[in-house]
């Protein structure tokens, strides 16, 4: 199995949670689209980084920037947005995520 990503900022825990997000169901990182670096949440980014974060193209939503913070497996956006759990091991993800998906993803306005 490939090396465990590095996942910056304030994390808390080995599975990505951070000072601002910790429940059971905080378990995700991303990869920003602007430093290719994984980070816990947008927070994290801003208080770590010295340049603002990017949203990743619709276009690119096929690249592994996702990553499953209780057994590592990186997915794709399109991957992470299709389900509420981790394909490999079912950790559940905090649906609240969705509400910031604009942060994170240049999400198309609705018609």
């Amino acid at each position: 199995m490939p090396p465990r990503p590095h996942v910056h900022g304030p994390v808390v825990d080995d599975q990505t949670r951070c000072v601002h997000y910790r429940t059971a169901q905080d378990v995700i990182a991303i990869k920003f689209a602007c430093c290719r670096r994984y980070y816990p949440c947008f927070q994290c980014h801003a208080e770590s980084e010295s340049h603002p974060a990017t949203q990743w193209p619709e276009a690119e939503w096929s690249e592994p920037a996702m990553l499953c913070g209780v057994c590592a497996l990186e997915m794709s956006i399109l991957a992470y947005r299709a389900t509420t759990h981790c394909p490999r091991c079912a950790a559940e993800f905090n649906d609240g995520c969705r509400l910031h998906a604009h942060l994170y993803f240049a999400v198309p306005t609705p018609a």
